[in-house]
């Protein structure tokens, strides 16, 4: 019969495991897309203000504003190699900045607003994938040098918001989901 082992010996231990309830979960989801909320409805303000960068004395810093986007989606679509993407950015949408300016002022602005107050939270996660999305694989397929998380770091948690119907908690889609059941799809 062999010795049991010495204490503090966990060579055979189980692994400790971490129960998540249900309401601590849709917390920390609700919080990442009130988070999400305050980024794309501060940069939609910037746009419309025409101010990107802030100083209050203690702090300053910067937010996405229209000569931004409209550099970032030059410089992405001129330097990629995914040459139909890119195409389509340079023939289409930079040509016509004005109307895509206004357009993505206003999609930043109702994906903020939504997602800040949990209405149509997964659409609004969906309309910001689709909205950077592009930026990111032009970037990808190309000689820029990027930091290669830099957009993934917006993207895989939209994609979660997108997946998780996180507007049940602490949002309108909760109530819109409790009126109309299992066909409210947010």
């Amino acid at each position: 019969m062999s010795d049991p082992p010495p204490p503090g010996d966990t060579t055979t231990a189980r692994p400790a495991t971490i129960a998540a309830s249900h309401q601590a979960l849709a917390r920390g989801f609700a919080a990442l897309r009130i988070f999400f909320g305050l980024i794309y409805l501060s940069n939609a303000l910037a746009k419309m203000v025409g101010v990107g960068a802030y100083d209050l004395g203690a702090a300053s810093f910067g937010l996405l504003w229209l000569p931004q986007a409209q550099f970032i989606l030059d410089d992405a679509s001129s330097n990629t190699n995914f040459g139909l993407l890119g195409g389509l950015y340079q023939s289409l949408v930079l040509p016509n900045f004005g109307f895509f300016g206004v357009f993505l002022t206003i999609v930043e602005l109702a994906a903020g607003l939504a997602l800040l107050f949990g209405v149509l939270s997964r659409a609004a996660a969906v309309g910001n994938l689709l909205l950077i999305g592009p930026i990111w694989l032009m970037y990808l397929f190309s000689d820029a040098t990027q930091y290669l998380w830099i957009y993934p770091v917006d993207l895989v948690p939209l994609l979660l918001l997108a997946i998780v119907p996180t507007g049940r908690y602490a949002g309108f889609d909760g109530r819109l989901a409790a009126r109309f059941g299992d066909r409210w799809p947010f």
